[in-house]
Order: structure tokens, then C-alpha cells, then sequence
């Protein structure tokens, strides 16, 4: 059964529900502490996700030094070796700190998360909103790979979620992104609220040049099951809720499922 490394900072909270969902998909996972260097170091694994939280208390800013952590060369290792990477939120923000995402420039920080512009609002911001992958991002990235081009929603949760890039980065950007905020049918996000943090481009999650490392920052284990999606959604994933029997709902997957069932699809579970 192929492993994936559940890599454990000081403040992340989603841990263990990340690595439930990834047993659930027919991957076998392990939570490592950040400062287990030496036994992940000799028990390599298949994949390797940053779960979210806020790491080191988001000192300085959101993940800037859990990117500074040694285990963050292990993981830049195998980001190049061409294992699947998947930072979620907080795991978002060590990737894009640590260089591994966009990557043009490995080692060196060239895009920022910043802090959310919504309109009336700044700070800590939670809800749903609809995504989309880019088909590219589809053909290329493990983490992708079962998705279709129809919408899914998952929930946010994130202070510093807006991704930014210098302006003479953003044309070269549009070849590095996985998932965008959209409609609900699809159609391109129309500003705030389909957009929720004005994002450029719409990016939700953003891939390296390989397509192997995606930052991404909805929360796909908050909504790998059914049942965690609100009864009152609007759109197909809410009408599946509410017609679903008690036991369909406790057995039919959530719309996050697809992110981990990418990445069994790749490894070859079956």
C-alpha cells in the first residue's frame, strides 16, 4: 500500500482528519512531527502533505518559519525527485515561504499570500465557495488528476489566502495554476463573494512548473464526506445532501474526496 507523510508543525490543527481521509482513499499515512527528521529521513513515503493550522503561531507571517524548518529540505528533496507535495491553507503558506511554489526560482520566495480583501472585512474569513480545475492542471498534477472541469465546493478558512506576484510574474503564472474560484456552474468568479479574498486571477491553488507540489488553499478534508456538506448548499453537491438517505450520507463521499482520490488514482490504488 503506497505511504504518504503527514507532516506535523507546532499549530497545525488538521493533522489527524487529514490523515484519516488519506486511509480512507487507500493510502496508508503517518503523522510526523516537524523535528522527526531522522525516522522520515529513513521511512521515505510515496507523498507528503503539509496539513493546515497556523504554524509557530503565524509569527512574522503565516509560515514563514516552519519554511525555515530542516524537515522542509527533506521535503524540497523530494518535491524534486518528483514526489507528490500538497500544502492545504496553513501548508499553502510554508510552500509559497519556502520557494517550492511557483518554483521558477527554487529556494527563493517568488509569490506572497497575503492578507484577504473582502469588501467591509479583513482578517480570519471561513465559508464555501465553488472551485474549478484548470485542464492543464488536470493532464499534470497527482493531487488533480480524477477531477473533471465541473465545479466542486469546499470550504475555506484562512486569514492570508490572497495569492500576489510582482507584475512582471503574472503572465507566466497562468501555466501554474491548479484551481480557480469560480460560479457555481463554472463561470469565472465575479469579484467577492465567488472570489473570497480577491485573489489574483481567481487562483485558489497554485502547482510548481512539474505539477508534482500544489499550494492550495480550500480545505478538501473538511468536505470528503457528505455529510459535512450543509444541507441548505445550493447547487448539485446540496441537493445530493438533502435526497440522500441517513446511510447514503454517512457512506457517500464529500466533494474533497476527488483531491485524495487523485492522488490513490496516481499511485495506482485501486
Amino acid at each position: 500500500m503506497p505511504r504518504a507523510a503527514v507532516i506535523r508543525f507546532p499549530g497545525s490543527n488538521c493533522e489527524f482528519e487529514t490523515a484519516r481521509v488519506l486511509k480512507r482513499s487507500g493510502i496508508d499515512s503517518r503523522i510526523y512531527n516537524w523535528n522527526d527528521i531522522d525516522l522520515l529521513s529513513y521511512d521515505r513515503a510515496d507523498a507528503y502533505v503539509l496539513p493546515g493550522g497556523f504554524s509557530f503561531q503565524d509569527r512574522i507571517r503565516a509560515g514563514v518559519i516552519a519554511s525555515r524548518e530542516s524537515i522542509m529540505d527533506l521535503i524540497f528533496e523530494e518535491a524534486v525527485n518528483g514526489k507528490p507535495i500538497l500544502g492545504i491553507c496553513n501548508g499553502a503558506q510554508v510552500l509559497l515561504e519556502s520557494g517550492l511554489v511557483p518554483g521558477w526560482k527554487p529556494g527563493s520566495v517568488q509569490a506572497a499570500l497575503a492578507g484577504n480583501l473582502a469588501p467591509g472585512r479583513s482578517g480570519y474569513l471561513s465559508g464555501w465557495v465553488n472551485l474549478k480545475a484548470e485542464p492543464e492542471a488536470i493532464s499534470k498534477c497527482p493531487w488533480l488528476c480524477a477531477m473533471t472541469e465541473e465545479p466542486i465546493p469546499v470550504p475555506i478558512a484562512h486569514a492570508e489566502g490572497r495569492f500576489v506576484f510582482r507584475e512582471e510574474d503574472i503572465k507566466k503564472v497562468k501555466n501554474h495554476i491548479g484551481l480557480t474560484y469560480c460560479g457555481e456552474s463554472g463561470t469565472p468568479a465575479d469579484g467577492w463573494p465567488e472570489n473570497p479574498n480577491g485573489s489574483t486571477l481567481d487562483i485558489a491553488a497554485l502547482m510548481n512548473t512539474e505539477g508534482n507540489v500544489l499550494a492550495m488553499m480550500p480545505h478538501p478534508e473538511r468536505c470528503f464526506n457528505l455529510w459535512q456538506v450543509p444541507p441548505g448548499m445550493d447547487g448539485p453537491w446540496g441537493e445530493l445532501r438533502r435526497n440522500s438517505s441517513m446511510k447514503d450520507i454517512e457512506e457517500h463521499p464529500g466533494p474533497g474526496a476527488v483531491i485524495f482520490k487523485s492522488l490513490a488514482k496516481y499511485l495506482g490504488v485501486e
